[in-house]
Order: C-alpha cells, then structure tokens, then sequence
C-alpha cells in the first residue's frame, strides 16, 4: 500500500495534471457548478492514473467514485447506470482490491501481476455478459429508463471491463474505454434535455483517454512481465 503518486512517471504527471484541469474548467464553466459531479471525475481521473500503474489504491479510488457516480446516475434517473456502479462496479472493485493486493507482481511489488486470458475465462465471460445483459435490460425496460439501448449497452461493457480488471488482464482498459465511449453518447442525450450534464460528458471524454492508456501501459508491462 505504497504511495502511487511517487512512482508516476513525468508523462503521466502531464496527463493527471492535463485531465484534473480540463474536468475542473469543463464543470466551472457549465455555469451551475456540481460539486458532486466534479469531485466524482477527479477522483475517477485519479483512479484510472493509478490503475495504469497497476497500483491497487485506483480500485480503492474506483470504490467511491462508483457511490457518488451512483448518485449523480440516480438524479436523472439512469436507473442502469445506478444499478451497475452501485450493484455491480462496487462490489467487484472490491473484489479487485483483494485481488490485486494478493496478486503483486515479481518485478515489482506495487503494480499487480497481469495475468492472460485463458480460453475459459473468455467463454465465462461470454456467457456471464449475455446473461447480464437480458436480465439487466428487462429490469430496465420495467423502470421505464431513458434512453434503455445505450443503458443496456453501458451495463455490458462495464461488467466485461469490471470482470477483466478483477482478472487482472491488460484488456480491462480497453473494456473501459469502450464503456466511456457509451457513456459520452448517453451523457449527451441526457445534458440535451439538462445543460447542467455537458460536464459529466467532458468527464467520460477524458476518462476515454486515460483508459486508453492505461491499456497501452498494461500491454508494455504485460511484454516485460512475461
């Protein structure tokens, strides 16, 4: 339980710094400054940091920003995305933490073992989202939710990316990145009907990024790791 912050590179200062930025001025010039919203995508932003060290506090971080991203979900009644960060996101970035603090790796004891995919896992995880997604989209439908196809969609990619960070496979940053992709476009649908959610769609815009290399860097480890 080191202190990540020591161990970022100056690149990924540059990219903290950078997104810490553009989330803080994207929520002040809204107009109708959120605190909920912004303080949830600075501490989201951090998580994905350190989750791209492989550092076991970003699922520490990922646990409370799972909560108030339930909330701010909660607000507009995105009752799925509600459901998946406090039902589903939560528990498995628990699950995460005691996984990648059991699990260090060789080279160095603060990032996590990455581990490959077996061809089971890959099928498990098939299986599993199918059936996550029929059940998730008939409790949706009976909620009345808006916008229920990018809902359902955005349930999907978050358990398969949830489910690839709790086995410790460099592919969960790409299984998030296609999640923020989701989520940009149902943050977008809702900030037409309230202007006050163009930030949060700012937030999900960076965190593309941030996951994006946070795979990247995985991969390089993963080369190095085995």
């Amino acid at each position: 339980m080191n202190n990540p912050i020591k161990s970022l590179t100056k690149k990924e200062w540059v990219l903290w710094l950078g997104s810490l930025l553009i989330v803080t001025v994207s929520n002040m010039l809204s107009g109708d400054i959120d605190i909920l919203t912004m303080t949830a995508a600075l501490i989201g932003v951090t998580s994905l940091i350190f989750a791209a060290k492989g550092n076991v506090w970003a699922q520490i971080l990922m646990i409370l920003f799972s909560i108030l991203y339930g909330i701010i979900s909660w607000r507009f009644r995105y009752w799925g995305e509600m459901i998946t960060y406090l039902g589903m996101s939560m528990p498995m970035a628990i699950w995460s933490a005691v996984t990648w603090f059991r699990n260090p790796s060789s080279e160095n004891a603060n990032e996590v073992e990455i581990q490959h995919l077996t061809r089971r896992h890959v099928c498990l995880l098939a299986a599993a989202g199918v059936v996550v997604t029929a059940v998730f989209y008939a409790v949706l439908k009976v909620l009345d939710t808006p916008n229920i196809l990018f809902s359902t969609v955005s349930i999907t990619t978050s358990f398969l990316a949830a489910s690839l960070t709790m086995l410790r496979s460099s592919f969960f940053g790409l299984g998030y990145a296609s999640n923020d992709l989701v989520l940009v476009v149902l943050w977008t649908l809702a900030s037409m009907e309230n202007p006050a959610y163009i930030p949060v769609v700012v937030n999900f815009a960076i965190f593309f990024f941030n996951d994006m290399y946070g795979f990247v860097s995985w991969r390089r480890r993963e080369a190095l790791q085995h």
